[in-house]
């Protein structure tokens, strides 16, 4: 099986939907993927990841769109305080004071362990497990073992923060490094593989990560994440 993430387009945050800057991101990410042969749609059920799948589907004869609850944008901030760091913005600050962004005991960090973040990944994480296991691929440990075949590409449209997390999660990587070294523009292009023989202990495996060629002629560089 094959998953290819895309995060939304350029959001208008306030309305839930696509910019027409965004939607230029969108059709652009859709004829990038035109000839992929994808067997199913998803995407988040916020309007502005579900507009991006839906532009992404109709090369692909207009094909359904199902929604996931689970990849919603997660949630970040210290609850009862005015600190809502971003975790792009608390990933380069780690960075930036030398503090390690590798560190495989993230989750009990200070900084992260009173964030609602911390919470959001983990059930992100579980959700996407469970997704899984009815997709053929069972969570044992680090790793996953395949109890089916499945040969489907899926697409799956959400958000630079739910795709990190589970992203993080599949791979075993620290919610931080990832943040920081593979933060994805918009409408930026990652393909994973989960390939194995039924019965095998596995790890996905990236195949693309964070691909936006489609989107560079379309504006200024400042719009690729901002």
């Amino acid at each position: 099986m094959k998953i290819i993430f895309v995060r939304h387009g350029h959001p208008n945050y306030a309305d839930d939907c696509l910019t027409p800057l965004g939607r230029r991101q969108a059709r652009a990410a859709a004829e990038r993927l035109k000839d992929a042969k994808i067997d199913r749609f998803y995407s988040s059920s916020c309007g502005r990841a579900y507009e991006t799948a839906c532009y992404i589907a109709e090369l692909h004869g207009g094909a359904e769109v199902e929604k996931l609850d689970f990849m919603r944008e997660i949630s970040w901030g210290i609850e009862g305080t005015s600190d809502h760091t971003h975790p792009w913005d608390l990933a380069d600050r780690r960075v930036a004071e030398g503090k390690d962004v590798m560190d495989r005991d993230w989750q009990n960090d200070p900084d992260y362990a009173g964030h609602t973040l911390l919470r959001s990944y983990l059930a992100v994480a579980a959700a996407f497990d469970r997704w899984l296991d009815e997709l053929g691929y069972r969570r044992e440990g680090n790793y996953y073992r395949v109890t089916r075949e499945n040969r489907d590409v899926l697409l799956l449209a959400s958000h630079g923060g739910s795709s990190s997390a589970v992203l993080a999660h599949a791979f075993g990587l620290p919610f931080g490094f990832v943040c920081h070294a593979l933060r994805p523009g918009f409408t930026a292009i990652t393909e994973v593989s989960l390939e194995g023989e039924v019965g095998a202990l596995i790890s996905p495996t990236f195949l693309l990560a964070n691909d936006i060629e489609h989107i560079k002629s379309l504006s200024d560089p400042s719009d690729y994440n901002n």
